[in-house]
């Protein structure tokens, strides 16, 4: 039985006052024992009762951190049927309370109840800590790969890395989510919310503030990636990874429909999903990187000869990412074997994530100052149109990309993708506006042809 309902039935018994009721919510399940018990989905609830115009809301006690993130809102938790007639009448709190009998919780000091004088208030809650433990260090080589994931991390672009396995793309997706910023006030709701509908929230940490990291396997269903599932629709995939990471590792393997399906969210940056019990729209902004091997046994490389893969096998291999899917991915890297002397060197490694962290920060940042006033807050959200006829690259920048247009190299779609990575590029290196080397890098980091410019960002700046 739905807390509510038990507690309306006692107020039109008079054991409790109604018009104590009128200006509450409550939220959560009746168990026969008189427990209240948690339920998915409060801190939306709590959202959606705010936007309503309520102020006060009863939850059950283990979900009173996760309601209070809502400002403005007086929280009260509680075990029991029993502790909450208490309360609402004014009445001595039962024994169960561990603070003894007639002494109210400090949980339930933010709910105004007339005639129990209990003043406002709200619970503060510390910052979620937890950390994906994985340092950019950790990967050997890769020069080209670090890059397109520190220029995926500083403006928001979707990555494809290919290459043989045990070459390290696994290693570079679980890293991506370490360098992109915490996250917001705003942004920090949003992904809680996700987890608190799909019953996912870290025990004793009800705010989540760094992007999360999603990597369904490749026989993940279209529902488990975009949402769905019997009565009430939950949310997958691209929705757990809003405002993070969504790793798709071994592409190819996944089913094609399921992968087409990721179109739509990737474009509308959210998933409607309608049922015979309702609609429901998850939001979907998500950043997404894509992993394969080059060929069914994973040996093929222009630096060897080691596949024994027959040339019709490896097209049709390459042809179950479909042509859509992989337009909509700005970058897209090769990632070859590490050689033995790259993996046997003493010297210094790679920047740590630490300093890529940083400079994917300021990234950002110069990124957002040129955006302000505009509804877009990264260099892959903003329109090709509007690239081009309200920011600029400089003189003679784009030259090249253009000629690669002509010859049929890139599409249309393609030069406005070279040009938002162009801006991420000088957002990194702390250029006004795209340069020429800018625009090289971009167009390496999209066609995989070498242009002759330095790909370390480092190198750069």
């Amino acid at each position: 039985m739905a807390l509510a309902v038990a507690a309306a039935v006692l107020g039109a018994a008079e054991r409790i006052d109604p018009r104590v009721l009128a200006d509450i919510v409550m939220i959560g399940e009746l168990g026969l024992d008189g427990r209240v018990r948690p339920v998915r989905g409060v801190l939306p609830a709590v959202l959606a009762a705010a936007d309503a115009g309520y102020e006060q809301v009863v939850v059950p006690e283990c979900a009173a951190a996760e309601a209070s993130l809502v400002p403005g809102v007086s929280v009260l938790g509680v075990r029991s049927l029993r502790q909450l007639i208490a309360i609402l009448a004014d009445e001595p709190v039962p024994d169960e309370e561990p603070d003894g009998p007639g002494r109210p919780d400090p949980l339930l000091a933010g709910l105004r109840v007339p005639g129990t004088g209990a003043a406002t208030g709200m619970h503060s809650m510390g910052a979620s800590q937890h950390d994906h433990g994985h340092d950019l260090e950790d990967v050997v080589g890769q020069i080209s790969a670090r890059t397109a994931v520190e220029v995926a991390a500083a403006g928001g672009h979707h990555l494809f890395l290919e290459g043989p396995p045990g070459a390290g793309k696994t290693m570079l997706a679980e890293r991506l989510p370490s360098i992109l910023p915490r996250l917001g006030r705003q942004a920090s709701l949003e992904v809680t919310a996700v987890h608190s509908v799909a019953g996912l929230l870290p025990p004793g940490k009800p705010l989540i503030d760094v992007a999360p990291y999603c990597a369904p396997h490749h026989s993940a269903t279209m529902q488990a990636l975009v949402g769905g599932g019997p009565g009430i629709a939950r949310p997958g995939a691209v929705s757990l990874s809003h405002r993070g990471v969504l790793f798709l590792d071994e592409t190819p393997e996944f089913n094609s429909q399921a992968l087409d399906a990721l179109r739509q969210p990737l474009e509308a940056g959210h998933v409607v999903i309608a049922r015979s019990a309702g609609v429901v729209r998850f939001p979907a902004k998500f950043l997404m990187v894509l992993a394969a091997n080059p060929c069914p046994c994973g040996r093929f490389s222009q630096r060897d000869d080691l596949c024994e893969c027959p040339p019709s096998a490896i097209r049709r291999y390459q042809a179950r990412l479909s042509g859509p899917l992989l337009d909509r991915v700005d970058l897209r890297v090769e990632v070859d074997r590490v050689t033995r002397t790259e993996l046997t060197a003493c010297g210094p490694r790679g920047e740590s994530t630490a300093t890529v962290a940083d400079r994917v920060r300021a990234a950002r940042e110069r990124a957002a100052e040129r955006l302000a006033g505009t509804p877009w807050h990264t260099n892959s959200e903003v329109p090709g149109r509007e690239l081009r006829s309200r920011w600029y690259a400089a003189a003679g920048a784009m030259d090249e990309a253009e000629r690669n247009l002509e010859r049929g190299v890139l599409t249309a779609r393609g030069l406005d993708r070279v040009l938002r990575v162009a801006w991420t590029v000088a957002d990194l290196v702390g250029h006004d506006r795209p340069d020429a080397t800018d625009v090289a890098l971009a167009l390496q980091l999209r066609t995989g042809v070498p242009r002759g410019v330095p790909m370390a960002i480092g190198a750069l700046t």
